[in-house]
């Protein structure tokens, strides 16, 4: 792939997880038919292809912006990985391009995952689960990071960490394989991971989950569901990635032993089969790499879309041909079943 094609490939992804994740008053913005400001050297809104009523253009250019998260204020704040960094972009005049963009923290390592609590920022950092209090009152002096949990495992291999507050007012965070595939004795490895918001009563709520890096709430039901990102080197096209669905806590969903929906690894392969196991709403394509997602019934959007689920597909890194690079909707019906899985945004 050039690096032109990937340039525009990551902004598309940055420009819908933004969509996504930001909520209705900023979609609205994104209606209107405008030019951006500072246009990037590549026209990135005639690059990108959406359903006819939808119009995408470009919010703001956050260098390695990888996770997103809205303040009550609006402020977009934007984590990273390699950079460091934890940005907040603002749109002071409300016309739907940043005006601001500031640094609240640097040196830190993989500050991927962010979500806001009682106006506090907190933010993932490898092994550690950092908080900036009253952070939108402090856009211009942003305080020191506090260290509100310091003993998460601090492996690289998926070391970084999406994290969300639920429903239930507790931090969700998850804890990817610190492996291609593997089977750890800790059983944190793998899991996704529920607590106070202090970081106390810790738990774990599923196991065999490989990476995470995406989830949201039924809106109707409050049941998580979340995407997997699956293993590599079995070939282009296995196994898939997956779309979940927890409904109860301590659930299965069979890494390494099962992908997908029938998968059985190569290398270690279940005892009992994977009946055992929780299979996936929805098989994604193999090695697209899924990011954020959200149901689509928060976003104010039109039917169909709004009975479905947006997943943002980050892209393929070792496929012959590229797969990903798109936002992909999973239709969904009154009980929870899918019954379309198709692209909402290429290019």
């Amino acid at each position: 792939m050039s690096g032109t094609r990937l340039r525009i490939a990551l902004l598309a992804m940055a420009l819908v997880v933004l969509l996504v994740w930001a909520g209705p008053q900023v979609l609205a913005r994104w209606s209107v038919a405008r030019a951006p400001a500072l246009p990037p050297p590549d026209d990135v809104a005639a690059a990108l292809v959406v359903p006819p009523g939808f119009r995408v253009a470009l919010f703001a250019e956050v260098p390695n912006a990888r996770g997103l998260a809205r303040g009550e204020g609006g402020t977009i704040f934007v984590g990273s990985m390699r950079a460091g960094l934890v940005h907040a972009v603002t749109d002071e005049d409300g016309d739907g391009v940043a005006d601001r963009v500031r640094v609240l923290a640097r040196d830190l390592r993989l500050p991927v995952g962010l979500d806001l609590w009682q106006g506090d920022l907190y933010v993932s950092a490898n092994d550690r689960i950092l908080r900036l209090p009253a952070i939108e009152d402090h856009l211009d002096d942003p305080p020191a990071p506090e260290v509100v949990v310091a003993d998460l495992p601090a492996e690289p291999h998926h070391g970084w960490r999406y994290l969300r507050f639920g429903p239930d007012g507790r931090l969700w965070v998850p804890v990817g394989a610190p492996c291609n595939v593997c089977a750890s004795d800790d059983p944190v490895f793998a899991s996704i991971l529920r607590m106070d918001p202090d970081g106390s009563h810790r738990e774990i709520v599923a196991h065999g989950v490989r990476n995470t890096v995406g989830f949201d709430w039924d809106p109707r039901s409050g049941d998580l569901w979340f995407t997997d990102n699956g293993r590599d080197w079995l070939g282009d096209d296995l196994p898939p990635c997956e779309l979940n669905h927890l409904v109860t806590a301590g659930q299965h969903f069979g890494f390494p032993h099962c992908h997908g929906t029938a998968v059985v690894d190569p290398d270690l392969p279940p005892a009992d089969g994977c009946e055992a196991y929780v299979p996936p709403v929805q098989d994604l394509g193999a090695h697209v790499a899924p990011l954020g997602m959200r149901f689509a019934a928060r976003t104010g959007f039109p039917a169909p879309w709004r009975d479905g689920i947006l997943v943002a597909e980050h892209g393929s890194w070792n496929r012959t041909r590229p797969a990903g690079y798109r936002v992909s909707w999973v239709g969904l019906d009154a009980d929870g079943r899918a019954t379309a899985y198709e692209p909402f945004l290429t290019g």
